[in-house]
């Protein structure tokens, strides 16, 4: 059995379904997390380069070597293998402002394309059992592009959406029932909480910190998994 988990961001996966993902592992499964926008860009300027500083990190800091190391050490924490491909984040693709991420799509990005078309060769190697994927809760741009490419690429597979965290806090129930409910266990919810640990760089900014980040995951029982076709 094998599982390919589909994140837009190096975090996305771990923060909203790694407790699922500790648990397939630990059933034997083999687990994948590909995130698709882990591009770099040598010298980041204006509102890219603001993102950052905004964390500490100077503008001499390598970001997404950085992240992508994040990336790994998470993996490795949930058991699973990392795959990175190489688009840009929104802020390095037209979208100037925080505002912007979380706004309609630019008409000029068509950064969908080539993801989808990235996802499909991926697939084919990969040949998952199951695919998880963003549900978009907090309407980021890149997730929205994440699961358009998904919609596009995974025909004939089982594809399930997560409830994006740490927006799902912030959300309202989804109004669908979930398909899968992952029952967190002392051990699942410890895998999660040290995967999510090893992105140092965003705890602050998402957070407050690590101590902030873990608080908040010990009060998480579950985990919920929609339908690709109920949305």
């Amino acid at each position: 059995m094998k599982l390919l988990a589909i994140s837009p961001h190096l975090d996305d996966a771990a923060f909203s379904a790694g407790g699922l993902l500790a648990s397939c592992v630990d059933q034997g499964w083999a687990v994948t997390v590909a995130t698709c926008f882990t591009g770099n860009v040598a010298h980041p300027t204006g509102f890219a380069l603001a993102c950052q500083l905004d964390k500490g990190l100077g503008p001499d800091v390598d970001y997404m070597a950085l992240r992508r190391g994040e990336d790994q050490a998470a993996c490795e924490a949930l058991g699973a293998r990392a795959i990175h491909l190489p688009f840009l984040e929104a802020p390095h693709r037209g979208y100037t402002s925080a505002r912007m991420l979380f706004a309609e799509r630019l008409p000029e990005d068509r950064i969908v394309d080539d993801v989808a078309a990235a996802l499909a060769r991926l697939l084919a190697t990969e040949r998952p059992t199951l695919v998880l994927g963003p549900l978009c809760l907090g309407n980021h741009v890149d997730h929205h592009v994440v699961l358009e490419a998904i919609r596009r690429s995974c025909a004939g597979h089982t594809v399930l959406l997560w409830e994006d965290w740490p927006y799902a806090d912030r959300e309202d129930r989804v109004a669908a029932m979930p398909a899968v409910i992952e029952q967190l266990t002392r051990e699942t919810r410890a895998r999660r909480i040290a995967a999510c640990a090893a992105y140092g760089s965003q705890l602050g900014f998402q957070f407050g910190g690590v101590t902030a980040m873990t608080e908040r995951t010990e009060k998480i029982t579950e985990e919920r998994f929609y339908p690709l076709d109920a949305f």
